[in-house]
């Protein structure tokens, strides 16, 4: 027996290392791929570039796949440096708009070479092609990120909504992600819009911010100005729980907020009464925050089952135990509908739906917003912003 013990503490160094090794080839094969791709189609692929332009395009990738990890770790590990997580985060997103659109321009080089086009001619029209349209996308993508964003007006049919509460309004914002590009200015602005709306509920469904309350208080406090009848409810995302979770929680509720932190509220109009529930992320449960984690079951007790419930809940794919608990309507972000083209197809094998209003089960429907900032890459691509505007409707 004690020797079976140490053969198998001895195996688990050897298993970590094994997975930090596996973990280390698929993240340099990634690298290599994402940086690769654009070099050779646009430096080396048969243009017959000058050698001086050549060795310069060159030591231009290089330089930035070896930079790029350092930026990252620098940015988003524990030093959190804002400068580099800006300078890494805008890396990122160039150079995935370049490797999408190379790997598009590929397939126009053998469109060209079946028209007879030869070398050096087609591979420069491949790589003129793919930096005008990478060009154009990161300037739009930019501008459309950083942008206030759009309202989108959104009626819900709720069959088990009284007629007292027809027409309630209902704000949704999420993912404003405040982060390490100063957007206090931005927020202000998103607090006009929503209190334009004459909202009788105002939800947050999380990645309120990328850090501490100390880092981002200044762009969060526009959100203390929102107005509501009813209600202001907030739940957690999973970047909460990249951060400091209990922190976030108290400044909303600092902030005039409730949190719903597997809980409900009932709001009441014309009568009839609304159930507003709300549950923690779904990777609360991993964070090791005592307390924390999705229980729907909790964030219902105590609520007439009769009355509808709108269930504030970060995932999309936290809607199968919507169904299970009978919630009316789930609302929730973080898939930023894909933020920038064509990820929401990678966004699609994690999430239920990505955008929009779906139904699920018999009579749970769920909307999934676009998400109010953006994460990560300051670039939006065919992935609009919004501030949605949910008016709920008695059948």
């Amino acid at each position: 027996m004690r020797v079976a013990v140490s053969e198998a503490v001895e195996a688990a160094p050897t298993r970590r290392w094994g997975r930090v090794l596996r973990f280390g080839a698929v993240l340099t094969a990634i690298l290599l791929l994402l940086f690769g791709v654009p070099w050779w189609t646009l430096v080396a692929s048969g243009a017959g570039w000058p050698g001086g332009l050549t060795a310069a395009g060159t030591a231009l990738f290089a330089v930035a796949l070896l930079t790029f990890p350092a930026l990252m770790v620098l940015g988003h590990g524990p030093r959190r440096i804002d400068a580099a997580a800006v300078a890494g985060d805008t890396m990122l997103g160039v150079i995935w708009v370049l490797f999408v659109w190379a790997i598009a321009g590929n397939l126009l080089r053998l469109v060209l070479a079946a028209a007879g086009v030869a070398d050096p001619t087609r591979s420069r029209v491949v790589a003129a092609a793919v930096l005008a349209v990478s060009a154009v996308l990161v300037v739009w993508g930019w501008v459309e990120a950083m942008r206030v964003p759009r309202v989108k007006r959104v009626d819900v049919v709720l069959p088990r909504l009284g007629a007292g509460l027809d027409g309630l309004r209902v704000v949704l914002l999420t993912d404003t992600h405040y982060g390490p590009l100063d957007r206090a200015r931005w927020s202000r602005q998103v607090t006009e819009v929503v209190n334009g709306l004459d909202a009788d509920i105002a939800c947050h469904t999380g990645d309120i911010a990328d850090g501490t309350v100390a880092q981002r208080r200044e762009q969060a406090a526009p959100l203390g100005d929102v107005r509501a009848r009813l209600a202001r409810a907030y739940v957690t995302g999973n970047h909460e729980y990249f951060g400091e979770a209990e922190g976030w929680l108290g400044h909303m509720r600092d902030l005039g907020w409730e949190a719903l932190h597997n809980r409900h509220l009932v709001v009441e109009r014309g009568g009839d009464r609304l159930v507003v529930a709300g549950v923690d992320d779904r990777t609360a449960a991993g964070s090791g925050l005592p307390g924390h984690r999705a229980d729907h079951a909790a964030a219902l007790e105590g609520a007439d089952p009769d009355l509808p419930v709108l269930l504030l809940a970060h995932q999309p794919k936290q809607v199968s135990a919507a169904v299970t608990h009978g919630i009316d309507l789930q609302i929730s972000g973080h898939t930023h509908g894909g933020q920038i083209w064509p990820f929401h197809y990678l966004v699609r094998l994690d999430q239920p739906t990505v955008s929009g209003l779906s139904r699920h089960g018999d009579r749970t429907q769920l909307y999934t917003s676009n998400g109010t900032g953006f994460w990560g890459p300051p670039l939006r691509i065919f992935a609009r912003s919004e501030i949605t505007l949910l008016t709920l409707r008695a059948a």
